[in-house]
């Protein structure tokens, strides 16, 4: 994986957990990372009066307690391998999270997905709050998620704006993308997907009976769209070659998808075709307009996809959630 040098990996529950532990674990040995396990435990709101008894019991105190005991005796196994320091946060998950992120400068966040089972989507709403708002890369790994990963599938956005800065924002991120899902894919011997969905907008317009287009004349148009779409993804491959991640794509011969459609739809679609283990994507719109957190592509992708995701911001990405003086 891409050098990670401080994980926070965040337990909600105890059940199940040894899959996500492990991966955190491997991933900070292997980078040489600092690794910090929380659990965040909510506010305590009950009547104190029916403890008139006994007035200095203090219940949020005793659950924090018995959860950071919980998570020792959790990591116990693990301690011989590697340093790692526990601790339990509290209050709102979401934001305890990023608090914590803001204020010892974690550069990953791995827990798995809110158990829900009435949920029809996987993640639920700290999860997606998380992938809204957290600064640094979150990494969220189902359950039942294989040790390793047998398809790993980045989706990549090539349609920029105008605009210079937004432009090269996008570029960089698509590269962290590739870069990320290619050391993982080189990690776990696993066969990497690039996909890049586009459209040809005024194609449908074309068919309209007030334009008189004939149907060669709209396949042309079509066609034109894209071979500049093709030859995007060849640039960006092109130029991904050259940087650091150039080896890994030697080596991983990836499987190039270039789909005409829509991606909030061909994605999740394409992530069931190919049985992807894990999508990489950014999840940040590209619009720059303040408060506009997560574009609706991402959005509707995330609410479709039963897969672990690795969510990824653009590198000038300011999180939304301030610590409080």
């Amino acid at each position: 994986m891409k050098r990670f040098k401080n994980i926070l990996c965040v337990l909600e529950s105890e059940e199940d957990c040894h899959p996500i532990l492990e991966r955190a674990i491997t991933l900070a040995e292997t980078n040489q990372a600092i690794l910090t396990i929380v659990t965040v435990v909510p506010h305590i709101t009950v009547d104190f009066n029916l403890f008139k008894d006994d007035p200095d019991i203090d219940l949020q105190t005793i659950m924090e307690n018995e959860k950071k005991e919980k998570l020792d005796s959790l990591v116990k196994s693990f301690l011989h391998k590697i340093k790692i320091e526990t601790r339990t946060l509290s209050g709102v998950p979401f934001l305890e999270i990023i608090y914590d992120v803001l204020r010892n400068g974690h550069d990953l966040v791995i827990k798995m997905p809110e158990i829900a089972d009435w949920l029809d989507h996987l993640f639920g709403s700290n999860d997606m709050h998380l992938l809204r708002k957290c600064p640094c890369p979150v990494w969220l790994i189902k359950p039942d998620s294989p040790k390793s990963y047998h398809n790993i599938l980045a989706a990549v956005d090539l349609d920029s704006d105008d605009a210079e800065q937004l432009e090269a924002s996008q570029k960089a991120l698509n590269l962290q993308i590739l870069q990320m899902a290619s050391s993982l894919a080189v990690n776990d011997f696993s066969q990497l997907h690039v996909v890049h969905v586009w459209d040809a907008p005024a194609e449908s317009l074309m068919h309209s009976p007030f334009i008189k287009m004939t149907k060669e004349e709209i396949d042309d148009y079509a066609n034109r769209v894209k071979d500049q779409q093709e030859e995007k993804l060849n640039t960006f491959l092109h130029d991904a070659i050259d940087s650091q991640v150039g080896n890994m794509l030697d080596y991983l011969k990836p499987n190039i998808h270039l789909i005409k459609g829509l991606a909030s739809q061909s994605i999740p679609q394409l992530a069931k075709k190919i049985e992807a283990d894990i999508i990489v994507m950014g999840t940040v719109a590209r619009t720059g307009i303040p408060g506009f957190i997560m574009g609706n592509t991402a959005e509707t992708i995330l609410n479709q996809i039963h897969c672990s995701v690795l969510a990824i911001k653009p590198p000038e990405f300011i999180t939304p959630v301030k610590l409080e003086e």
